[in-house]
Protein backbone atom coordinates (compact mmCIF):
# COMPACT_ATOMS: atom_id res chain seq x y z
CA UNK A 1 0.00 0.00 0.00
CA UNK A 2 1.65 2.62 -0.81
CA UNK A 3 0.80 6.88 -1.70
CA UNK A 4 2.21 8.23 -5.05
CA UNK A 5 0.63 11.43 -5.09
CA UNK A 6 -1.47 14.05 -2.28
CA UNK A 7 -2.97 16.61 -3.44
CA UNK A 8 -4.56 19.66 -0.99
CA UNK A 9 -6.59 22.57 -1.37
CA UNK A 10 -7.46 25.05 1.25
CA UNK A 11 -6.88 22.09 3.73
CA UNK A 12 -5.80 23.57 7.03
CA UNK A 13 -3.01 26.28 6.43
CA UNK A 14 -2.53 25.00 2.77
CA UNK A 15 -3.73 27.08 0.16
CA UNK A 16 -2.92 24.63 -2.71
CA UNK A 17 0.04 22.22 -2.49
CA UNK A 18 0.77 18.97 -4.47
CA UNK A 19 3.49 16.39 -3.27
CA UNK A 20 4.76 13.36 -5.42
CA UNK A 21 5.99 10.94 -3.01
CA UNK A 22 8.87 8.28 -2.03
CA UNK A 23 7.18 4.60 -1.56
CA UNK A 24 9.77 4.65 1.42
CA UNK A 25 10.08 6.89 3.99
CA UNK A 26 9.34 10.65 3.53
CA UNK A 27 10.38 13.20 6.03
CA UNK A 28 8.93 15.98 6.33
CA UNK A 29 10.92 18.96 8.25
CA UNK A 30 10.15 22.48 8.74
CA UNK A 31 9.74 24.94 12.24
CA UNK A 32 6.74 24.38 14.38
CA UNK A 33 3.49 25.66 13.23
CA UNK A 34 4.11 25.59 9.19
CA UNK A 35 1.80 22.80 8.91
CA UNK A 36 3.84 18.95 8.88
CA UNK A 37 1.57 17.69 11.24
CA UNK A 38 -1.49 18.82 8.95
CA UNK A 39 0.01 16.45 5.80
CA UNK A 40 -0.45 13.34 8.65
CA UNK A 41 -3.71 14.49 9.35
CA UNK A 42 -5.02 15.05 5.89
CA UNK A 43 -3.26 11.44 4.91
CA UNK A 44 -5.15 10.37 7.91
CA UNK A 45 -8.32 11.74 6.78
CA UNK A 46 -8.37 9.95 3.52
CA UNK A 47 -7.81 6.92 5.37
CA UNK A 48 -10.38 6.99 8.43
CA UNK A 49 -12.59 9.87 7.45
CA UNK A 50 -12.32 11.91 10.36
CA UNK A 51 -8.91 13.93 11.92
CA UNK A 52 -7.10 12.71 14.49
CA UNK A 53 -6.62 16.20 16.16
CA UNK A 54 -10.39 17.91 16.02
CA UNK A 55 -14.23 16.40 15.39
CA UNK A 56 -15.01 20.06 14.22
CA UNK A 57 -15.26 19.84 10.11
CA UNK A 58 -14.67 23.94 9.97
CA UNK A 59 -11.38 23.69 11.78
CA UNK A 60 -9.89 21.80 8.97
CA UNK A 61 -11.16 24.61 6.33
CA UNK A 62 -8.46 27.32 5.76
CA UNK A 63 -9.50 30.13 7.38
CA UNK A 64 -11.77 32.39 5.12
CA UNK A 65 -12.33 29.20 2.52
CA UNK A 66 -15.81 28.00 1.39
CA UNK A 67 -14.62 24.48 1.19
CA UNK A 68 -11.47 22.05 1.49
CA UNK A 69 -10.29 19.84 -1.18
CA UNK A 70 -7.84 16.53 -0.77
CA UNK A 71 -7.30 13.64 -2.67
CA UNK A 72 -4.76 11.08 -3.05
CA UNK A 73 -3.46 8.70 -5.64
CA UNK A 74 -3.25 5.36 -3.72
CA UNK A 75 -1.68 1.64 -4.95
CA UNK A 76 -3.27 -0.92 -3.47
CA UNK A 77 -5.35 -4.25 -3.59
CA UNK A 78 -3.28 -4.43 -6.39
CA UNK A 79 -4.19 -1.58 -8.79
CA UNK A 80 -3.67 2.49 -8.80
CA UNK A 81 -6.97 3.64 -6.69
CA UNK A 82 -7.96 7.81 -6.09
CA UNK A 83 -9.05 8.54 -2.05
CA UNK A 84 -11.01 12.18 -2.11
CA UNK A 85 -12.33 14.00 0.50
CA UNK A 86 -14.84 17.37 0.07
CA UNK A 87 -15.11 19.06 3.52
CA UNK A 88 -17.56 22.02 3.57
CA UNK A 89 -18.13 24.93 5.67
CA UNK A 90 -21.39 25.27 7.50
CA UNK A 91 -23.84 22.38 7.71
CA UNK A 92 -23.39 20.85 4.04
CA UNK A 93 -22.04 17.39 4.52
CA UNK A 94 -18.77 16.14 3.55
CA UNK A 95 -18.53 14.35 -0.09
CA UNK A 96 -16.40 11.27 0.08
CA UNK A 97 -14.74 9.57 -3.02
CA UNK A 98 -13.16 6.42 -4.32
CA UNK A 99 -12.25 6.31 -7.66
CA UNK A 100 -14.32 9.24 -8.51
CA UNK A 101 -17.39 7.77 -7.47
CA UNK A 102 -19.46 9.10 -4.90
CA UNK A 103 -19.61 7.06 -1.07
CA UNK A 104 -22.44 7.22 1.41
CA UNK A 105 -20.38 6.80 4.36
CA UNK A 106 -16.35 6.51 5.32
CA UNK A 107 -16.79 2.07 5.56
CA UNK A 108 -14.70 2.04 2.72
CA UNK A 109 -12.20 4.48 2.88
CA UNK A 110 -9.96 1.90 5.09
CA UNK A 111 -9.99 -1.00 2.47
CA UNK A 112 -8.28 1.38 0.12
CA UNK A 113 -5.60 3.12 2.50
CA UNK A 114 -4.96 1.89 5.71
CA UNK A 115 -2.41 4.01 8.12
CA UNK A 116 -1.77 3.62 11.48
CA UNK A 117 -0.29 7.14 13.60
CA UNK A 118 1.72 7.63 16.20
CA UNK A 119 2.01 11.13 18.16
CA UNK A 120 3.42 12.04 21.01
CA UNK A 121 0.42 11.80 22.81
CA UNK A 122 0.48 8.12 22.38
CA UNK A 123 3.34 7.88 24.45
CA UNK A 124 1.48 8.48 27.20
CA UNK A 125 -1.57 6.33 26.69
CA UNK A 126 -0.98 4.38 29.41
CA UNK A 127 -0.70 6.59 32.43
CA UNK A 128 -3.82 8.84 31.22
CA UNK A 129 -7.42 8.19 31.58
CA UNK A 130 -9.16 5.42 29.34
CA UNK A 131 -10.76 7.88 26.69
CA UNK A 132 -7.19 7.33 24.58
CA UNK A 133 -6.87 3.59 24.77
CA UNK A 134 -10.53 3.34 23.72
CA UNK A 135 -9.40 5.78 21.03
CA UNK A 136 -6.70 3.08 19.93
CA UNK A 137 -8.48 0.55 19.91
CA UNK A 138 -11.63 2.08 17.60
CA UNK A 139 -9.34 4.09 14.88
CA UNK A 140 -7.77 0.24 14.63
CA UNK A 141 -10.88 -1.83 14.58
CA UNK A 142 -12.71 0.35 12.45
CA UNK A 143 -10.19 0.47 9.97
CA UNK A 144 -10.10 -3.85 10.23
CA UNK A 145 -13.72 -4.42 10.78
CA UNK A 146 -16.41 -1.93 8.83
CA UNK A 147 -19.19 -3.79 10.88
CA UNK A 148 -17.53 -2.54 13.85
CA UNK A 149 -17.35 1.03 12.51
CA UNK A 150 -20.96 0.76 11.88
CA UNK A 151 -21.75 -1.03 15.69
CA UNK A 152 -19.72 1.67 16.91
CA UNK A 153 -21.52 4.93 15.44
CA UNK A 154 -24.85 3.20 16.28
CA UNK A 155 -23.99 3.00 19.75
CA UNK A 156 -22.84 6.51 20.44
CA UNK A 157 -25.81 7.53 18.63
CA UNK A 158 -27.80 5.81 20.86
CA UNK A 159 -25.84 6.85 24.10
CA UNK A 160 -25.92 10.54 22.45
CA UNK A 161 -30.00 9.73 22.80
CA UNK A 162 -30.37 8.20 26.13
CA UNK A 163 -27.93 10.82 27.82
CA UNK A 164 -30.08 13.50 26.91
CA UNK A 165 -33.17 11.55 28.47
CA UNK A 166 -31.34 11.22 31.31
CA UNK A 167 -30.55 15.25 31.58
CA UNK A 168 -33.96 16.57 30.34
CA UNK A 169 -36.36 14.30 31.74
CA UNK A 170 -37.42 15.96 35.50
CA UNK A 171 -38.57 18.73 33.34
CA UNK A 172 -40.76 16.52 30.76
CA UNK A 173 -40.60 13.02 32.26
CA UNK A 174 -42.52 11.54 29.08
CA UNK A 175 -39.02 11.27 27.70
CA UNK A 176 -38.93 8.12 30.00
CA UNK A 177 -40.96 6.26 27.86
CA UNK A 178 -38.41 5.05 25.32
CA UNK A 179 -35.67 4.37 27.82
CA UNK A 180 -36.42 0.73 27.48
CA UNK A 181 -35.99 0.32 24.28
CA UNK A 182 -32.95 2.71 23.75
CA UNK A 183 -31.03 0.11 26.79
CA UNK A 184 -32.16 -2.75 24.49
CA UNK A 185 -30.87 -1.68 21.31
CA UNK A 186 -27.62 -0.55 23.75
CA UNK A 187 -27.21 -3.62 24.84
CA UNK A 188 -27.31 -5.25 21.89
CA UNK A 189 -25.12 -2.93 19.97
CA UNK A 190 -23.12 -3.23 23.16
CA UNK A 191 -22.21 -7.02 22.90
CA UNK A 192 -21.36 -5.88 19.65
CA UNK A 193 -18.60 -3.82 20.29
CA UNK A 194 -17.17 -6.00 23.63
CA UNK A 195 -16.85 -9.14 21.47
CA UNK A 196 -14.98 -6.84 18.76
CA UNK A 197 -13.08 -5.15 21.62
CA UNK A 198 -11.88 -8.20 23.32
CA UNK A 199 -10.52 -10.25 20.23
CA UNK A 200 -8.93 -7.54 18.97
CA UNK A 201 -6.99 -6.84 22.58
CA UNK A 202 -5.95 -10.65 22.51
CA UNK A 203 -4.42 -10.24 19.15
CA UNK A 204 -3.19 -6.75 20.10
CA UNK A 205 -1.44 -8.26 23.12
CA UNK A 206 0.29 -11.19 22.01
CA UNK A 207 1.74 -9.17 19.27
CA UNK A 208 3.33 -6.34 21.63
CA UNK A 209 4.46 -8.52 24.19
CA UNK A 210 7.00 -9.60 21.29
CA UNK A 211 8.28 -6.40 20.24
CA UNK A 212 8.06 -5.56 24.03
CA UNK A 213 10.48 -8.51 24.69
CA UNK A 214 12.75 -7.37 22.02
CA UNK A 215 12.89 -3.75 23.01
CA UNK A 216 13.98 -4.70 26.17
CA UNK A 217 16.21 -7.63 25.85
CA UNK A 218 13.78 -10.50 27.09
CA UNK A 219 13.68 -8.62 30.38
CA UNK A 220 9.87 -8.05 30.63
CA UNK A 221 6.77 -9.21 29.88
CA UNK A 222 4.00 -7.19 28.13
CA UNK A 223 0.49 -8.62 28.85
CA UNK A 224 -3.18 -6.63 28.02
CA UNK A 225 -5.49 -6.86 30.69
CA UNK A 226 -9.63 -5.82 29.38
CA UNK A 227 -11.89 -4.29 31.54
CA UNK A 228 -15.23 -4.24 30.35
CA UNK A 229 -19.40 -4.57 31.87
CA UNK A 230 -18.83 -5.74 35.26
CA UNK A 231 -21.51 -8.34 34.77
CA UNK A 232 -19.86 -9.45 31.50
CA UNK A 233 -18.12 -12.56 33.14
CA UNK A 234 -16.54 -13.61 29.55
CA UNK A 235 -16.53 -11.04 26.89
CA UNK A 236 -15.47 -14.08 24.49
CA UNK A 237 -18.89 -15.61 24.82
CA UNK A 238 -21.96 -16.02 22.98
CA UNK A 239 -22.90 -12.31 21.98
CA UNK A 240 -26.30 -12.89 23.40
CA UNK A 241 -24.70 -13.93 26.65
CA UNK A 242 -22.96 -10.62 26.24
CA UNK A 243 -26.18 -9.18 25.81
CA UNK A 244 -27.86 -10.70 28.80
CA UNK A 245 -25.71 -9.80 31.28
CA UNK A 246 -25.61 -6.10 29.87
CA UNK A 247 -29.06 -5.93 30.26
CA UNK A 248 -28.83 -7.31 33.80
CA UNK A 249 -26.36 -4.47 34.60
CA UNK A 250 -28.24 -2.13 33.03
CA UNK A 251 -31.34 -2.63 35.49
CA UNK A 252 -29.18 -2.63 38.46
CA UNK A 253 -28.22 0.53 37.46
CA UNK A 254 -31.36 2.01 36.55
CA UNK A 255 -32.42 3.94 39.27
CA UNK A 256 -28.47 5.77 39.95
CA UNK A 257 -28.44 6.33 36.01
CA UNK A 258 -32.01 8.31 37.09
CA UNK A 259 -30.73 9.87 40.37
CA UNK A 260 -27.35 11.26 38.46
CA UNK A 261 -28.68 11.82 34.58
CA UNK A 262 -25.54 10.25 33.10
CA UNK A 263 -25.66 6.47 31.38
CA UNK A 264 -23.52 5.07 33.88
CA UNK A 265 -23.30 1.64 31.93
CA UNK A 266 -22.11 -0.19 28.98
CA UNK A 267 -18.67 -0.07 26.75
CA UNK A 268 -18.34 3.40 26.59
CA UNK A 269 -16.90 3.37 30.20
CA UNK A 270 -14.28 0.23 28.64
CA UNK A 271 -10.87 0.29 29.25
CA UNK A 272 -7.70 -1.81 29.08
CA UNK A 273 -4.31 -2.18 31.31
CA UNK A 274 -1.14 -3.01 30.19
CA UNK A 275 1.12 -5.01 32.74
CA UNK A 276 4.84 -5.35 32.85
CA UNK A 277 5.18 -8.78 34.85
CA UNK A 278 1.89 -8.25 36.17
CA UNK A 279 2.10 -5.00 37.73
CA UNK A 280 0.50 -1.63 35.71
CA UNK A 281 2.42 0.38 33.45
CA UNK A 282 -0.26 3.43 34.72
CA UNK A 283 0.30 3.08 38.43
CA UNK A 284 4.25 1.91 38.27
CA UNK A 285 5.90 2.05 34.98
CA UNK A 286 8.80 4.03 34.49
CA UNK A 287 9.07 6.95 31.57
CA UNK A 288 10.68 4.82 29.99
CA UNK A 289 8.89 1.28 30.37
CA UNK A 290 5.81 3.45 29.57
CA UNK A 291 7.29 4.74 26.55
CA UNK A 292 8.53 1.31 25.14
CA UNK A 293 5.47 -0.01 25.86
CA UNK A 294 3.63 2.59 24.10
CA UNK A 295 5.76 1.92 20.99
CA UNK A 296 5.35 -2.08 21.46
CA UNK A 297 1.69 -1.08 20.88
CA UNK A 298 1.79 0.77 17.63
CA UNK A 299 3.77 -1.53 16.14
CA UNK A 300 1.90 -4.39 16.43
CA UNK A 301 -1.57 -2.75 15.56
CA UNK A 302 0.31 -2.09 11.98
CA UNK A 303 1.39 -5.75 12.26
CA UNK A 304 -2.17 -6.92 13.14
CA UNK A 305 -3.39 -4.66 9.98
CA UNK A 306 -0.72 -6.49 7.60
CA UNK A 307 -1.94 -9.68 8.67
CA UNK A 308 -5.26 -9.13 8.04
CA UNK A 309 -5.42 -6.80 4.83
CA UNK A 310 -2.39 -8.43 3.49
CA UNK A 311 -0.81 -5.11 2.88
CA UNK A 312 1.52 -2.71 4.67
CA UNK A 313 -0.19 0.15 6.31
CA UNK A 314 1.31 3.11 5.69
CA UNK A 315 2.92 4.48 8.88
CA UNK A 316 2.53 7.99 10.12
CA UNK A 317 5.02 9.59 12.89
CA UNK A 318 4.02 13.07 14.17
CA UNK A 319 7.39 14.16 15.87
CA UNK A 320 7.54 10.63 17.47
CA UNK A 321 11.23 10.11 17.51
CA UNK A 322 12.43 13.56 18.52
CA UNK A 323 10.27 12.54 21.83
CA UNK A 324 12.90 8.85 22.66
CA UNK A 325 16.37 8.81 23.34
CA UNK A 326 19.15 7.18 20.97
CA UNK A 327 17.75 3.69 21.68
CA UNK A 328 14.28 3.71 21.32
CA UNK A 329 14.87 5.75 18.09
CA UNK A 330 16.97 3.07 16.46
CA UNK A 331 14.14 0.38 17.47
CA UNK A 332 11.44 2.63 16.26
CA UNK A 333 13.54 3.13 12.73
CA UNK A 334 15.13 -0.50 12.33
CA UNK A 335 11.18 -1.53 12.24
CA UNK A 336 10.23 1.13 8.88
CA UNK A 337 12.10 -0.87 6.80
CA UNK A 338 9.58 -2.01 4.80
CA UNK A 339 6.28 -0.01 3.93
CA UNK A 340 5.39 3.67 3.45
CA UNK A 341 6.51 5.96 6.26
CA UNK A 342 5.92 9.46 6.87
CA UNK A 343 7.87 11.36 9.30
CA UNK A 344 7.83 15.04 10.78
CA UNK A 345 9.97 16.53 12.78
CA UNK A 346 12.92 14.01 13.07
CA UNK A 347 17.09 14.05 13.26
CA UNK A 348 17.34 14.85 9.42
CA UNK A 349 20.43 12.63 8.89
CA UNK A 350 19.40 9.90 10.77
CA UNK A 351 16.84 8.64 7.69
CA UNK A 352 17.16 10.81 4.85
CA UNK A 353 19.16 8.38 2.93
CA UNK A 354 16.57 6.16 2.74
CA UNK A 355 13.48 8.47 1.46
CA UNK A 356 12.86 11.66 0.55
CA UNK A 357 12.92 15.13 2.25
CA UNK A 358 10.32 17.46 2.08
CA UNK A 359 10.98 21.11 3.56
CA UNK A 360 7.45 23.34 4.75
CA UNK A 361 6.96 26.82 5.64
CA UNK A 362 3.76 28.47 6.59
CA UNK A 363 1.76 25.85 4.06
CA UNK A 364 4.11 25.59 1.75
CA UNK A 365 6.72 23.30 0.18
CA UNK A 366 10.19 25.10 0.53
CA UNK A 367 12.14 22.42 -1.34
CA UNK A 368 12.59 18.53 -2.06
Amino acid sequence: MKLSRLRLYDFRNYKQLQLELDPGVNLIIGENAQGKTNLLEAVSYLSTGRSFRTAKTQELIRFGADFADLTADVFSQGREQSVRAVLFAGRRPRQLYLGGVKQKSAAKLPGVLTTVLFCPEDLLVLKGGSQPRRRLIDTALCQLRPGYANALAEYNRLLDSKSCILKDYREKTSLLKPLPEYNYRLAQVGAIVIAHRARYLEALGAAASSYHSAFSAGRENLTLQYHTVSTVEDPFADKKIIFEQILSHQEAHYRAELDSGQCLTGPHKDDFDALLDGIPVKAFGSQGQTRTAAISLKLAERELLRRDTGEEPVLLLDDVLSELDAARQDFVLNQITSGQVFITCCEVGRVTEIGKTFEIRAGGLVCT
